[in-house]
């Protein structure tokens, strides 16, 4: 399922109401457990774990004390539990020795079994999407994990336990992902759901997730040499992670906005792609050909100019030579941005007042240019990118 996908409305049962990752063991497929998990280091496509993590006052002690801060993993006390593989694989993905971390009860370890490094994790909690995730190192390590949420008397140990590459607290409505993946607006996440094939990608591509491990593998960053900063606070609409020439960001209204025009279109299939330049926001293929678009969460002239320069990159790697570029605003841009926009041969589209999408297109003659200039590079055996 892709982003044009997002819209339809499936028949899926709808489960009873529960909000701890321990309640339900939610259907999904089983997979033998393999102890120790090794990292994604060829391409594929990523699996969407969704852990209700804030409905039980254990589930919202636990939140505090390994999502909130990072744990210190490199101290005596919590590496002294570690064995020499589990502590390697930690210091790869986190050098500074420290990283937020979560884990699951022995009642889900076949469907824990699947999942490895850059998988993304949206964590629910009172009908929200309350942060997302990327996996970083995954292992079974029940000491460990006791130290990290020591279990109440009688209690399960969370004995899978993962470290978190990415982490940034949102507030999605469970509508907005229940729309994504085909559920009926009222499903509420009972249990753990780990997703994979179409139907994580439209959960991941809906809310344009871009992960490190994905920008790793299509060699947009080098491994290892992203530094986080501090995460926002709470319910904030956007964070940044620091790069040495980039900047990896995920924005709320921009995913938002995509989602929305994604739902207004009825013929173009939608996807994105991932190249050295990084992970598109949209690429359409229909009947009026193909077109890269770049999504803004604002209108100023800073935003309007990391679009152009955003579709120029994308455009050169895309897979196949592009018809029409285009910027997808939430609002009309002043006169000089469009006239900037449009002397580039870059369409704009805006979101109306009523909520429909309005298009502004360059003159053909700009449009030509630019197809000239951003095209892939081609050879007697196709284009190069």
């Amino acid at each position: 399922m892709g982003l044009a996908d997002v819209t339809r409305e499936n028949a899926h049962q709808a489960m009873p109401a529960h909000d701890d990752p321990g309640d339900v063991e939610s259907p999904s497929p089983g997979y033998e457990f393999e102890p120790e998990r090794r990292a994604r280091t060829e391409p594929s496509e990523p699996r969407l774990l969704i852990s209700p993590s804030y409905g039980s006052a254990e589930s919202r002690q636990h939140w505090r004390d390994t999502l909130d801060r990072t744990v210190p993993f490199a101290d005596e006390r919590y590496n002294r539990y570690l064995t020499e593989d589990q502590r390697r694989q930690l210091l790869i993905l986190h050098p500074e020795g420290r990283s937020r971390f979560w884990g699951a009860r022995p009642g889900h370890d076949s469907k824990m079994a699947a999942v490895t490094t850059g998988d993304v994790v949206l964590f629910t909690g009172k009908n929200h999407v309350r942060a997302i995730g990327e996996v970083g190192a995954i292992f079974r390590n029940r000491e460990f994990a006791d130290v990290l949420w020591p279990p109440g008397q009688g209690g399960e140990s969370w004995h899978t336990v993962y470290s978190l590459r990415e982490f940034q607290t949102t507030e999605l409505p469970y509508a907005v992902l229940n729309a994504l993946l085909g559920y009926k607006p009222a499903f509420k996440y009972p249990g753990q759901l780990v997703l994979s094939g179409e139907q994580a990608a439209a959960g991941i591509d809906g809310l344009l997730i871009t992960t490190r491990t994905a920008l790793e593998q299509a060699g947009a960053i080098p491994p290892g040499k992203v530094r986080m900063m501090q995460v926002e606070q709470q319910h904030t609409r956007t964070v940044t992670v620091e790069q040495s020439a980039r900047r990896l960001l995920f924005d709320r209204i921009e995913a938002e906005l995509v989602h929305a025009y994604c739902a207004s279109l009825t013929e173009a299939r939608a996807k994105r792609f991932a190249t050295a330049a990084g992970i598109c926001d949209l690429y359409l293929d229909g009947p009026d050909g193909r077109e890269l678009i770049e999504a803004k969460s604002r209108v100023e002239r800073t935003h309007v100019r990391a679009a152009l320069a955003q579709l120029l990159d994308y455009a050169h790697h895309a897979p196949a030579p592009v018809d029409r570029l285009s910027a997808l605003f939430p609002a009309p841009l002043a006169p000089n941005e469009l006239r900037f926009l449009h002397h580039y041969g870059i369409d704009s589209i805006h979101r109306t007042a009523e909520g429909t999408f309005e298009r502004f297109p360059a003159p053909e003659p700009r449009r030509r240019f630019i197809r000239n200039l951003a095209g892939p590079e081609v050879t007697d055996t196709g284009p190069v990118v």
